[in-house]
C-alpha cells in the first residue's frame, strides 16, 4: 500500500527558522606547487560533468543529489512490538494478535531550498496467538516527524489490515510511505536536523512490556511437558526392568 505524509508549512516554519545550518565541505588532497593548465582543463571538465548530473530533470528520486544528510528514520523501541494479552496475563498461552516491525529502509532527496522528500518501506511480521479471534485484524501504526532529539512536529496514523490464511498463525506484510514531505525555511536547513520515528499504536501496558525487553517462547510450555513426559517414561522403563 502506498501512502503520503505531508507536513503543513505553518506547523514547521518556526522550527525550520531555528534549525542549525549544516555545511558540507569537499577537500582535495595533493602535493603542493602551482597547478598546470592541463590540470585546470581537467577540473573544468569534471565541473561541467557534475553540473550536468545535478541538473538532470528526469532523474528518479533516489538518485537526486542532496544538499545535505537525510533525516534519521528509526523505529521507537517502546512501540516496536504489538502483543495482545487476554486478561492482562503476560504468557504465551494468553497471547492474541501480535506484530513486530522487522525492517525499515528509507531514502530522501532535496536540493537548494526545496522541501525534503523521504520514502520509507516497512516490513512487518504479524502473528495469531491462542487467544486471537478470527482471521482478520487491523493493526495500526504511526509515523512522526520530530526536530532531532526534541519535540514532535507532526504525527499521522495508518491502518494495516491483515488477513491470515486458514490455519496460519503468522504472516508478513509490507507497507510503503511513498513520500514524507518536510518543508524548509531556506537552503541552510539540513535534513540532519530532523528525525522520522515509526511505531505501533500500543497501549501503556504494551509499551511497558517492550521497554522492559520481555519476550517469551511460544513452545516453552510444550517443552516443559515433553520433558516431564520423558522423565515419566524413563521411570516406567526403570520399573519394568527391575521387575
Amino acid at each position: 500500500m502506498r501512502r503520503t505524509f505531508t507536513l503543513a508549512l505553518s506547523a514547521l516554519m518556526a522550527v525550520s527558522l531555528a534549525a542549525t545550518a549544516t555545511t558540507v565541505h569537499a577537500q582535495r588532497g595533493g602535493r603542493g606547487g602551482p597547478s598546470s593548465g592541463q590540470g585546470d582543463d581537467d577540473e573544468a571538465g569534471k565541473k561541467k560533468k557534475r553540473d550536468e548530473e545535478w541538473n538532470q530533470p528526469k532523474a528518479p528520486l533516489p538518485q537526486l543529489r542532496n544538499a545535505g544528510p537525510c533525516p534519521y528514520v528509526k523505529v521507537l523501541y517502546d512501540a516496536s512490538r504489538y502483543i495482545e494479552f487476554a486478561g492482562g496475563k503476560e504468557s504465551a498461552s494468553q497471547a492474541g494478535f501480535t506484530g513486530e516491525i522487522q525492517n525499515i529502509s528509507s531514502g530522501c532527496a532535496y536540493k537548494s531550498d526545496e522541501p525534503i522528500k523521504i520514502r520509507v518501506e516497512l516490513l512487518f511480521q504479524l502473528g495469531r496467538g491462542p487467544k486471537a479471534e478470527g482471521e482478520k485484524h487491523d493493526y495500526r501504526y504511526w509515523v512522526a516527524v520530530t526536530e532531532r532529539n526534541q519535540s514532535v512536529i507532526a504525527k499521522e496514523y495508518f491502518d494495516l489490515p491483515v488477513t491470515f490464511a486458514p490455519g496460519q498463525d503468522r504472516t508478513y506484510a509490507r507497507d510503503t510511505i511513498e513520500q514524507i514531505t518536510i518543508p524548509r525555511a531556506d537552503a541552510k536547513v539540513s535534513g540532519g536536523n530532523f528525525e522520522v520515528l515509526i511505531g505501533f499504536d500500543v497501549t501503556p501496558e504494551m509499551a511497558a512490556f517492550n521497554r522492559e525487553g520481555k519476550r517469551f517462547r511460544v513452545n516453552a510450555g510444550q517443552t516443559a511437558q515433553a520433558q516431564q513426559a520423558g522423565q515419566a517414561g524413563q521411570t516406567q522403563a526403570g520399573t519394568s526392568t527391575k521387575q
